[in-house]
């Protein structure tokens, strides 16, 4: 079972975790960054740290397993709200997300905050 800290924008499965360790192993430390659509269909992007160049429309949620976790500023607008909880599945993405050689992908699946929840947030940086 997932527990929900009241703190956290984001958290991972043991499944992410898991992977993320893999990754980790074979590209050093990693990022993360939500896209936000287009060609790789609004999924969660993980890159080595520093590959993509996150910028001022660029939010950090918080970190995952170590590894810092984006959002562009406009899409978290409407996600807020929302804590996101990175999952993998099997499958091929359309993206240029470290994990896809693998035959998996990362998701993201949500679940909106409660107001007290939300009350206690940290601000995004």
């Amino acid at each position: 079972m997932l527990a929900f800290p009241d703190n956290q924008r984001v958290l991972a499965t043991p499944a992410a975790l898991d992977l993320i360790e893999v990754l980790r192993k074979e590209h050093g430390p990693l990022m993360f960054h939500q896209s936000g659509g287009c060609c790789d269909g609004s999924q969660p992007m993980c890159f080595m740290q520093g590959e993509f160049k996150t910028g001022g429309s660029d939010v950090r949620l918080g970190e995952v397993d170590g590894c810092p976790f984006f959002m562009s500023a406009d899409q978290f607008d409407y996600w807020k709200h929302t804590q996101l909880i990175l999952d993998v599945t099997p499958g091929r993405g359309s993206s240029f997300s470290l994990e896809i050689p693998l035959g998996v992908r990362f998701l993201i699946r949500s679940r909106v905050f409660t107001e007290a929840e939300l009350e206690a947030l940290p601000p995004v940086g």
